[in-house]
This record gives structure tokens, sequence and C-alpha cells, in this order.
């Protein structure tokens, strides 16, 4: 519902779809605020697959998808648990050396002059991901 939901709510094409789209993400990363409270990753102590598809859509959401495709009732770093998460996962080997932010930035905001037809790229917002998560913390409940 998540990976899904941002491209869902991004491309509808009527107001109804938009808000059933966008409704349902936030219900969903409400949820998943609410998980990664009690666990450090999704099934527990250990990055699995899961995590790793996750963080893909996680790493561009207040990057790209919140402005770009209107995926602006929050911003990742309202969810501490989820911010906590994407740090670390960043910051865990073979994560946050596949990330290009800049790349992202100008992939979704250069690349589909439909849905932005100005061809401005914008500066931010800044993203730090190096910051300290605390999530070693967590164990499995």
């Amino acid at each position: 519902h998540i990976i899904r939901g941002v491209y869902r709510a991004g491309y509808s094409t009527k107001q109804d779809d938009y808000e059933i789209a966008v409704d349902d993400l936030f219900q969903h990363l409400d949820k998943l605020e609410d998980h990664l409270s009690k666990r450090r990753y999704l099934t527990g102590n250990t990055i699995t697959h899961a995590d790793i598809k996750l963080f893909v859509t996680l790493v561009r959401f207040d990057i790209a998808y919140y402005v770009v495709l209107k995926c602006n009732v929050k911003r990742l770093v309202d969810y501490p648990n989820i911010w906590g998460y994407v740090r670390d996962l960043y910051q865990s080997p073979g994560f946050g050396e596949t990330v290009n932010v800049e790349h992202i930035r100008k992939l979704y905001y250069l690349s589909d002059r439909k849905l932005k037809p100005t061809g401005i790229c914008p500066r931010g917002p800044i993203v730090d991901f190096t910051t300290s998560h605390g999530r070693e913390a967590l164990i499995l409940a």
C-alpha cells in the first residue's frame, strides 16, 4: 500500500481517486509508524528484503513524493519511528552509498513535463539521513 500508494495518489486524474489514494497511503504510514515503534525492522531485528523494498520508497518520500506526487499530508520527518527507521537503514552497509539525492530530485522534478511543465528543479528540501537514529535500543516485541 505504501510502495504503490505514492503513485496511485500522484497519478490520479480525478479528485475523488486522489482523495482515496492519499487517505489509504497515510493510513498505512500511520500503521507503519506504530509497527516501527516496537520493532527495529519490519519483521524484527534483522534487515530483510521487505525493508530493502520499502527503503527505496521511503528515501524518496520527502525529497520528491511529498511535492511531485502530492503525498503532502505529512512528511516522513513528522513520523519519528519511520524517520528513525529510514536513517537506520541509510546508515547500514549497502544502503546510503546507493542513494544519490540529486539524481532523485532531478528524476522526479524534471522527467515528466506533463506533471511538471516548468522544468525547474528545486534545491530543497535538504534531508540529512546521517543524524543519529537511536533504533539500536529496539528489541523484538
